[in-house]
């Protein structure tokens, strides 16, 4: 009975019914909708809450409310079957190499005004800010917005789950390399392979626009392995 109403809840969750941050019902009302105990009802809440789709907090002011699904929490849960399996931090890179190319392909045939305009908007606080942190975050964000410039649902999700884990020993190698002269080049010709990326996509040259950002984020994971994280462990960066 937990199964079902922890279900019957889930459903509410994944079709938007019940948004983030939403209250439950009180136990109360929803003993008395589903029928059951209060044991029931608390095992209920149990398995969501080990799948993170609420939160629930004691006291007066407690109670359950929601969490929506999110690439992190895929991420974690992945990460440990990757790290089960001996997984290099190589292995999540090419995978995330193969993924973010199509992307880029379907970018550029896929091609719309506001996506054009996002990464151009990005481009642009790149090249303005000297902040390293800032420019690391603003990179990664222009890397998603690729993907998201795909339209395809399933590929955000997958490269964000991926990213989740990538980011962290991408902002530990640059951070630990900043002012290397190796540093300031990879950091230039990245710049100058997203200033490419989009005038690839508003031409709509897909082949070409894969193969670059193929080369791109290749050139990205040498450059990072090289700064000596490819001995960390995929648990490790979660």
């Amino acid at each position: 009975m937990a199964e079902l109403i922890g279900g019957s809840l889930r459903k509410q969750i994944v079709r938007g019914e019940l948004k983030e941050g939403d209250a439950l019902p009180s136990e109360a009302a929803l003993m008395e909708q589903f029928g059951v105990s209060r044991p029931t009802l608390r095992e209920a809440f149990r398995v969501l809450e080990s799948e993170a789709l609420i939160t629930i907090r004691r006291g007066a002011r407690g109670g359950a409310r929601v969490k929506t699904p999110d690439s992190a929490i895929a991420a974690r849960h992945a990460g440990l079957v990757l790290e089960h399996r001996g997984t290099q931090l190589r292995d999540v890179y090419r995978a995330r190499t193969e993924i973010e190319s199509a992307c880029a392909r379907m970018a550029a045939q896929n091609r719309t005004k506001s996506a054009l305009q996002r990464l151009e908007s990005l481009y642009d606080r790149i090249s303005d800010t000297t902040d390293v942190v800032e420019r690391i975050r603003l990179h990664a964000e222009f890397d998603a917005a690729v993907v998201e410039a795909s339209r395809n649902q399933t590929m955000m999700v997958m490269s964000g789950m991926l990213r989740t884990i990538l980011d962290k020993a991408t902002l530990e190698s640059v951070l630990e390399t900043a002012e290397k002269p190796s540093s300031r080049k990879a950091y230039e010709d990245a710049h100058k392979a997203h200033r490419r990326l989009i005038d690839l996509i508003e031409a709509q040259d897909a082949e070409q626009a894969e193969r670059h950002w193929r080369r791109h984020l290749a050139l990205a994971e040498k450059f990072v392995m090289s700064t000596g994280v490819s001995g960390r462990s995929v648990l490790d960066l979660l």
